[in-house]
C-alpha cells in the first residue's frame, strides 16, 4: 500500500470519487473523494505559485473541517511537511511555532488576520480562509478567490521523508515538534485499522484536533480504507451525539473530559445510537466512576482504552472483552509497536513489578525538530533491552506502568512533572513563562490537581508583586492563554518561596504543600490562603 499522506488519499480517486470522504456537521457541508480531489488541486497550485516546495513547513491553523483536510492534503501533494496548529492555541503560540519551524507559508483563518504583525518576517505567503468580506492585506490571498493554475504536481516521497511536525508542550516549558515521517503516519494508521477492525463502511466522528495524533489517526484511518469522516468542531454532548445519530456514525473518539461529559448527558437523557459500533479513550485514565456507566449508556458498543504518546505516534490498547474485568487498563502493543517495561538498571518488570514504559519499532518518530540534543535524550538504545534490541533506540515515555499476570499494562504516573488537563498535556514552566510576563508576580510555581472531569487543572503557587489583584493577573491569563491552561486556582506564598542549595525554587517542598490544602488535608494558617 501507498506509504505517503496524499497517496494514502489519492488512491481512493479511481473507485470512489463519488463517494462522501467528509461531513462538516455543523454547516451540513460535505464532500465526496472527487471534490476534495478539488480544492486539494486548488491549494496545491497556491503553495506551489508560492514557491512551496519538497521539505518546506506549511502552518495550516483553521477551524476543523473540510478546508482544514484540503490543506493538509495539498501540502502533502507537493512534498511539504504540514504543521497543523490548533486553533484554540494563541497568536503568540502561533508565531512562536512559525518561527521555530521557519513556515515558508501559513494557511489560517480569518480570526488569524488580527494578529499577523506577530509572525517572523521570513513567512512569505499567507492563504486565509472565509475572507470574502474581509480586507486581504499584503502577502496575503483570499481562498474564496483561487483559481486552478495547473501548477502543482504530486511529488515523489519516499516514506522515511518528513510527514508532519506536532508541536506539544515539554519539560522544557516552550512547545516542541515531533517529527513524522510518511511511514509513521501510514503504519500508525494500519496498525489502527487492524484492531479497531475498520473498514470503507465506517464514519468517524472528528472532535479530537488534528494537531494531535490521535486526532490525526482518525483522519488517516478513514482515508486509507475510503471511509467518511464527519468533522464535529462544537464539542458539546448534545451537538456530539446528534451528530452521531444525523450521520450513521461508527466511530467515536475521545479524550477523559469529553467522555465525562458525555456519559453523565448520556445518564440524564437516554438517546438511541443504532450505528456506534465502537468508541475509543486517549490522552489520560478516564475517573472510575465514568468507566463504570459507560457499558450502560453505549448497551453493545466495543470500547477500547488506548495509550499513546506522540514521539512513538500509538502505543497499546486494551481489547473489548477485557473491559469488564479490566476497567481502567491500557492493555497490550497495538500491532507493529513494540513496548516493554523497564526497571533502570535492573531489566524489565515482571508481573506486578513497575516500571517506565518505552516503546521501540517502526511508528517512532524521528525526534524533536531543530533539538537533537533533546532528541537524544528522549530516543536512545535502552540498555535493559540489548539483549533483544542491542543499540536499536527506544523512545523513554517518562510514564510509569504497572504489568499485570496477563501482561496488560496499568498506567501509574507520570514521571515528571507535566499537566494534563482537558487532553493536553501542558508544561509548568510555559504556564510560569506566560503569568511572569504580567508583571504582577515574582516567583510561580504551577502543578497540576487531580480533577474527575478534566484529569487534572493546573493550579499556581505564587508570590504577589505590589499592588497585587487575583482579578488583574487572570484577565492577564485570559488573554495570553488557551482557556484549558488558565488557572483554576492561584495560592499565595508570603515572602520568598524555599529555594535549593543551589538557588533554584523547591518545587517539590511548595508543590506537595499546596496540594495537601488543595486537597483538604493540610489546614494552612491564614498567611498562606
Amino acid at each position: 500500500m501507498a506509504q505517503s499522506v496524499y497517496r494514502m488519499f489519492a488512491d481512493n480517486l479511481p473507485l470512489r470519487a463519488s463517494k462522501v470522504a467528509l461531513i462538516d456537521a455543523d454547516s451540513g457541508r460535505s464532500a465526496t473523494y472527487g471534490q476534495l480531489s478539488e480544492e486539494v488541486d486548488l491549494i496545491a497550485d497556491f503553495l506551489a505559485g508560492a514557491e512551496v516546495s519538497s521539505g518546506d513547513r506549511v502552518i495550516v491553523h483553521v477551524r476543523k473541517g473540510i478546508f482544514e483536510v484540503a490543506a493538509m492534503l495539498a501540502a502533502s501533494k507537493i512534498g511539504a511537511t504540514v504543521v497543523n496548529v490548533n486553533v484554540q492555541w494563541t497568536a503568540e503560540q502561533l508565531a512562536y511555532v512559525a518561527a521555530d519551524c521557519e513556515a515558508k507559508a501559513l494557511i489560517i483563518g480569518r480570526e488569524a488576520l488580527r494578529n499577523l504583525e506577530l509572525l517572523p518576517r521570513f513567512v512569505q505567503r499567507i492563504l486565509v480562509m472565509g475572507a470574502k468580506d474581509v480586507a486581504i492585506p499584503d502577502g496575503c490571498e483570499a481562498a474564496s478567490a483561487l483559481a486552478p493554475t495547473g501548477q502543482a504536481r504530486e511529488q515523489v516521497i519516499r516514506d522515511s521523508d518528513l510527514a508532519m511536525i506536532i508541536y506539544t508542550s515539554g519539560s522544557t516549558g516552550l512547545p516542541k515538534g515531533v517529527m513524522l515521517t510518511h511511514a509513521n503516519i501510514c503504519i500508525g494508521a494500519d496498525s489502527v485499522i487492524a484492531y479497531l477492525q475498520l473498514g470503507e463502511d465506517d464514519r468517524l466522528l472528528s472532535v479530537l484536533p488534528y494537531s494531535f495524533d490521535a486526532g490525526l489517526n482518525q483522519l488517516t484511518t478513514m482515508l486509507r480504507t475510503g471511509g467518511t469522516v464527519v468533522h464535529q468542531p462544537i464539542a458539546f454532548p448534545s451537538e456530539l451525539i446528534r451528530a452521531v445519530q444525523t450521520h450513521g456514525v461508527t466511530g467515536f473518539a475521545g479524550v477523559p473530559p469529553l467522555w465525562s461529559q458525555v456519559v453523565r448527558f448520556l445518564d440524564e437523557a437516554r438517546s438511541p445510537l443504532p450505528s456506534l459500533r465502537l468508541i475509543t479513550n486517549t490522552g489520560g485514565k478516564i475517573a472510575p466512576n465514568i468507566l463504570e456507566r459507560m457499558p450502560a449508556v453505549f448497551p453493545g458498543v466495543a470500547i477500547y482504552l488506548m495509550y499513546g504518546l506522540t514521539e512513538a505516534f500509538r502505543s497499546t490498547f486494551l481489547k473489548p472483552e477485557k473491559f469488564a474485568r479490566k476497567m481502567g487498563s491500557i492493555g497490550q502493543a497495538i500491532p507493529n509497536a513494540q513496548v516493554y517495561v523497564i526497571k533502570h538498571g535492573h531489566g524489565r518488570a515482571a508481573p506486578g513489578e513497575q516500571g517506565e514504559l518505552v516503546h521501540a519499532g517502526p511508528l517512532v518518530s524521528l525526534g524533536y525538530w531543530g533539538k537533537p540534543e533533546l532528541t537524544r535524550q528522549k530516543i536512545r538504545p535502552c540498555p535493559e533491552l540489548v539483549d533483544l534490541l542491542g543499540d536499536t533506540p527506544v523512545v523513554y515515555s517518562g510514564d510509569l506502568v504497572r504489568v499485570d499476570e496477563d501482561g496488560d499494562l496499568w498506567f501509574v504516573g507520570r514521571m515528571d512533572d507535566m499537566i494534563k488537563t482537558s487532553g493536553f498535556r501542558l508544561s509548568p514552566t510555559e504556564v510560569e513563562d506566560l503569568l511572569s510576563r504580567s508583571g504582577l508576580i515574582t516567583d510561580v510555581v504551577a502543578f497540576g490537581v487531580e480533577d474527575d472531569d478534566l484529569g487534572q487543572v493546573v493550579h499556581v503557587a505564587l508570590t504577589p508583586l505590589g499592588d497585587f489583584s487575583e482579578a488583574a493577573l487572570m484577565a492577564h491569563c485570559r488573554r495570553v492563554m488557551p482557556h484549558y491552561m488558565i488557572p483554576r486556582r492561584f495560592h499565595t506564598w508570603p515572602g520568598s518561596m524555599p529555594r535549593t542549595s543551589s538557588g533554584k525554587l523547591d518545587r517539590p517542598q511548595i508543590i506537595s504543600r499546596f496540594k495537601a490544602r488543595a486537597s483538604g488535608v493540610l489546614q494552612e494558617p491564614a498567611s498562606l490562603q
